[in-house]
């Protein structure tokens, strides 16, 4: 079945840096974009990045010049790395297939202290 895994979150000073993970099986990994959204408690789940199936990125206005996505088929994997956190970005970040299906992961924790 389909599984998607994040990890990589965790505890950061503002102006730090994480990078998350997501590895995906069950799909022909290569053949779609996948997204990192993030939600944090009482909001809305929010599009942070994308990257097509061939690389191309979308980027929030928030994350622009910030965060970078990047994948790699051979691993079934794509990150998210993210700099210079702010701490109105804390929230759970997931990934997901973009236009298939509703596959999430669970989640890996953000949280940026000020």
């Amino acid at each position: 079945q389909v599984q998607l895994v994040e990890s990589g979150g965790g505890l950061v000073q503002a102006g730090g840096s994480l990078r998350l993970s997501c590895a995906a099986s069950g799909i022909l990994f290569r053949a779609y974009a996948m997204g990192w959204y993030r939600q944090a408690p009482g909001e809305q789940r929010e599009l942070v990045a994308s990257i097509t199936r061939g690389g191309s990125t979308n980027y929030a206005d928030s994350a622009k010049g910030r965060f970078t996505i990047s994948r790699d088929n051979a691993k079934n994997t794509v990150w998210l790395q993210m700099n210079n956190l702010k701490p109105e970005e804390a929230s759970i970040y997931y990934c997901h297939i973009e236009n298939w299906g509703d596959y999430w992961g669970q989640g890996t924790q953000v949280t940026v202290s000020s």
